[in-house]
């Protein structure tokens, strides 16, 4: 099957770690490699030997079920061999440093390693100490603190491609459209990881929160800043909402989870000020009545979560298959 795929002549990374440094040419390569792959999830067998023999550690420090889940079945689906880290049960609890627990598993053979944390820069930390090994594992992250969630933007912008052109996505299909995102800029990895790979796609983006969690330094990104909704969603294509934490109440950051909804929750009504063709994504888990309306989260028609979620295994199908590919990853 592998020979079908759009060939990675152009792609040179080991890991991904950061949408900051992208190319539009590179985006282009996951999303052109990602539709390949969902073809292949389409069919009866979803199975294919891409990386068969080959071993993916899944490190996840933080506890994430989908995203686990989402990288879990895209290894299986390329046939690899899978190691899951459970931080709870393991030799962390008895005083090993993370980077013993990565230099364990590259001995156990991992050539992959899925990595999150709470700790911004912790997947970056063990790429580095892997390099000075000289080995060829290859570390993805998978959303490390306050940084990046490269892997949940890239299949945000594989689900937004496919929106215009189904079987060839690509970043210039979402040249001069407006996306809003909405919510917790401040804290929110997603939010980072999209405002790269959309800026980068030459999207118009627009920010929208609270003050307390929407800061005037985000303006740095070349995107346009509302401390109000109405502004935001005026005339937009995309709506893009983050998962708002019930911590931010404890922080004094929202007054309650009922006035945030009443000031940034989307509805169908609100999305009257939008384009007529308004899509509506989540990365997920959604607190319905706060980010979303049930309503709207459960309008096939508008809403984009179900296919984030099937795009996310397509996505991550790409970004290992491409990972491996590198002239220096063994295999």
């Amino acid at each position: 099957m592998t020979s079908s795929l759009h060939t990675p002549l152009q792609w040179h990374r080991r890991h991904i770690l950061s949408l900051q440094d992208f190319s539009v040419p590179e985006l282009d390569i996951v999303l052109q490699t990602a539709a390949s792959f969902q073809e292949v999830l389409n069919r009866r067998t979803k199975k294919v030997p891409t990386l068969q023999a080959r071993v993916v550690a899944n490190l996840f420090f933080e506890s994430s079920t989908r995203t686990r889940n989402s990288f879990e079945l895209a290894a299986k689906r390329l046939s690899a061999d899978i190691l899951n880290f459970a931080p709870g049960t393991s030799a962390l609890s008895k005083g090993e440093t993370i980077l013993d627990t990565a230099k364990t598993l590259w001995a156990m053979g991992a050539e992959f390693m899925v990595i999150r944390h709470q700790q911004s820069g912790v997947p970056h930390t063990i790429a580095a100490e892997m390099d000075r090994l000289g080995t060829q594992v290859a570390v993805l992250n998978a959303g490390d603190g306050l940084h990046e969630h490269p892997s949940q933007a890239l299949l945000d912008l594989f689900t937004l491609c496919q929106l215009y052109s189904p079987r060839q996505p690509r970043c210039e299909l979402l040249r001069g459209k407006k996306i809003a995102i909405v919510g917790d800029i401040r804290h929110s990895r997603v939010a980072r990881s999209n405002l790269y790979s959309l800026t980068t796609a030459g999207a118009d983006v627009h920010l929208a929160g609270p003050p307390t969690l929407l800061p005037p330094e985000f303006a740095k990104y070349g995107v346009t800043l509302h401390w109000q909704l109405e502004p935001a969603l005026a005339k937009a294509d995309i709506v893009m909402t983050l998962r708002l934490q019930r911590e931010r109440m404890d922080q004094h950051l929202i007054p309650s989870l009922r006035e945030y909804h009443q000031q940034f929750g989307i509805t169908h009504e609100r999305l009257r000020l939008c384009q007529p063709h308004v899509r509506v994504l989540h990365p997920g888990p959604v607190n319905r009545g706060v980010e979303l309306s049930s309503a709207l989260l459960d309008d096939g028609h508008v809403s984009l979560v179900n296919q984030q979620v099937t795009s996310g295994v397509a996505v991550r199908m790409a970004l290992l298959y491409l990972m491996g590919s590198t002239p220096d990853a063994g295999g």
